[in-house]
């Protein structure tokens, strides 16, 4: 499986500020979906998280992956997805397309589907069949 696995780290561009506000880490997690044409927020021990990697890899599709138990600012952005998604159950898998939330597992399988996947990921221009 082929998926391009982001390290964090002093030089990011994405500076781990320590303490960051709630709003500065929703700010950083929306700049860092928008750099990549699909963005996968995971915990590397998630099966659901694996299912939606394999699917994209399927499609032809390399997402951006973050993986978030090896990150030293994982619970943050993890606390920050769990108020962007507004839901009570995990944040992860958290996919982004073209900069936006698609959500979790059940909605980007809900997406592919009803065939709406694979138009936002030629619009993202994540695919170009």
């Amino acid at each position: 499986m082929q998926y391009q696995a982001h390290q964090y780290g002093a030089s990011s561009s994405s500076s781990s500020r320590i303490g960051a506000s709630a709003n500065d880490m929703l700010r950083q997690i929306e700049r860092m979906a928008a750099e990549n044409a699909v963005v996968v927020f995971s915990v590397s021990t998630c099966c659901m998280c694996h299912a939606v990697k394999r699917l994209f890899c399927g499609m032809g599709v390399n997402p951006t992956v973050y993986e978030l138990d090896e990150d030293p600012r994982g619970k943050e952005i993890e606390k920050a997805l769990t108020r962007l998604i507004g839901s009570g159950s995990s944040p992860v898998p958290a996919v982004f397309i073209g900069g936006k939330l698609i959500g979790s597992l059940d909605r980007v399988m809900a997406s592919h589907i009803n065939g709406s996947l694979v138009p936002l990921l030629k619009d993202a221009g994540a695919l170009w069949l």
